[in-house]
């Protein structure tokens, strides 16, 4: 079965806000709290985990949840509707009162985030669970997913560019304003997600998960399945070189290229290509599976995160970016679209549970999302790193100049040389176990 395409463009829509808020915290929190809050780096990369820390827990949780409304229901539509909720935390995590900076900025700043990412958790959980509950074939997910991840990098692309451009004058107001903005977009978006969602599966049918007891043996369950936990484990790794990325980005553009304005530039420069890249991976997905573009699109990443040690100048650096981000629309679609892959696979044990597995998924994304940052501020810190204000600049040491660089380059390197390994364990597309075998036993080819 065929979806059709005015469902995924409704369906879609939801990404743009996900891309908001996956894009704005993760290349803005670190530098607003260490530029702006006077937030030394330690304390500011604790702000920034130990928030995730509970969606480790909270995910999973809420995996096993959607699936009981599912269960009762026929749908997962109330979660995300409490999921529109985080725009309120997206425009009160920017809004720091004046007079307030170190710790207790921290404070505020690491309060609002731990109710984001609550909030977020409603919404994506249910949201990304969809592709897995529709009764669609191996090349249809990717089709949906090749959907989702082109709307996703618009998000991406548009707030990465937006937002360090609202945020240029680096003024607590300047943030503010940014967040209030960009939140309106978050519950458009949001609100046409629910018509796709809605549209999606009464159109291509709902596949009810299995009973369960208890969120714990939910996680059990999806732990046991060796491809779905050789994915995880890469995507971990993948997700926390990429957050990175992003948090280290502005430091980048300001201490080695001398210019703050940069940061929008190489965002457009990683995005743009990103959302044509996608539908291109897509294509090359049906020639080769999605096992071997994601060990390419990782192998890319590997390579471009250690080019800016040569030294050169912005032209190469803005080339080496692209290909970062063609890289990174193939890490992005080929993960997330073999997650329904594994679920698929289960259901022919009857024993998959879709909002599981996903509960697992995002508690993954998120601890790279706060893994990512922390390594990054704790590189920072080793180096010696000076805080400061708004309106105050500090001469940093040679130290801290290394230890910005190394971060940006051989740490991400590392990170995802790491996932590549454990994404070579992937077995659902070697040869005899074709793809065809992760389809529903009902389900048409893509």
């Amino acid at each position: 079965m065929n979806v059709r395409r005015g469902d995924l463009l409704r369906y879609a829509t939801g990404s743009v806000g996900m891309g908001v808020w996956v894009t704005v915290p993760g290349l803005l929190l670190l530098y607003f709290l260490t530029h702006t809050l006077g937030v030394a780096p330690a304390l500011a990369g604790l702000t920034l985990l130990l928030p995730k820390i509970i969606d480790v827990v909270v995910h999973p949780y809420l995996g096993s949840r959607s699936d009981r409304d599912a269960r009762r229901t026929g749908n997962r539509i109330g979660m995300l509707r409490a999921g529109l909720l985080l725009a309120v935390a997206m425009a009160g995590m920017f809004s720091v009162p004046d007079g307030l900076t170190g710790a207790a900025a921290a404070l505020w700043v690491g309060g609002w985030f731990i109710a984001g990412n609550l909030l977020f958790a409603c919404f994506q959980v249910p949201y990304l669970t969809t592709p897995s509950d529709l009764r669609v074939g191996y090349h249809e997910r990717t089709r949906v997913f090749m959907f989702r991840m082109l709307f996703l990098t618009l998000g991406l692309l548009g707030a990465g560019v937006a937002a360090p451009a609202l945020v240029a004058a680096g003024g607590r107001g300047d943030y503010a304003r940014m967040a209030v903005l960009l939140s309106v977009v978050m519950v458009v978006s949001g609100l046409v997600a629910i018509t796709g969602v809605r549209r999606l599966t009464a159109h291509a049918g709902f596949r009810a998960p299995a009973e369960s007891h208890s969120t714990r043996a939910d996680v059990a369950a999806a732990w046991r399945d060796r491809d779905f936990r050789a994915l995880v484990l890469s995507y971990l790794f993948t997700g926390t070189t990429t957050h990175l990325f992003l948090a280290a980005l502005p430091f980048y553009t300001e201490y080695v290229f001398d210019d703050t304005k940069l940061t929008a530039v190489f965002m457009g420069a990683f995005l743009g290509p990103a959302v044509i890249a996608g539908p291109v991976w897509a294509r090359v997905s049906r020639r080769i599976g999605k096992q071997r573009g994601l060990l390419i699109s990782q192998a890319v990443f590997v390579a471009g995160s250690l080019a800016p040690l040569s030294g050169y100048g912005l032209a190469p650096a803005v080339v080496v970016v692209v290909a970062l981000g063609i890289a990174f629309a193939g890490l992005q679609l080929f993960a997330f679209s073999m997650v329904p892959d594994a679920v698929a696979a289960a259901a022919v044990q009857d024993t998959t549970r879709a909002g599981a597995y996903t509960g697992v998924w995002t508690a993954t994304e998120a601890t790279g999302t706060a893994i990512g940052p922390y390594l990054y501020s704790a590189v920072l810190a080793l180096g010696g790193f000076v805080a400061t204000t708004e309106g105050h600049t500090v001469t940093q040491s040679s130290s801290a100049h290394t230890a910005l660089l190394l971060g940006f380059t051989v740490v991400p390197a590392v990170l995802m040389a790491v996932a590549l390994f454990f994404q070579l364990r992937w077995t659902l597309d070697r040869p005899g176990a074709s793809p065809a075998a992760a389809d529903l036993p009902s389900s048409a080819a893509g």
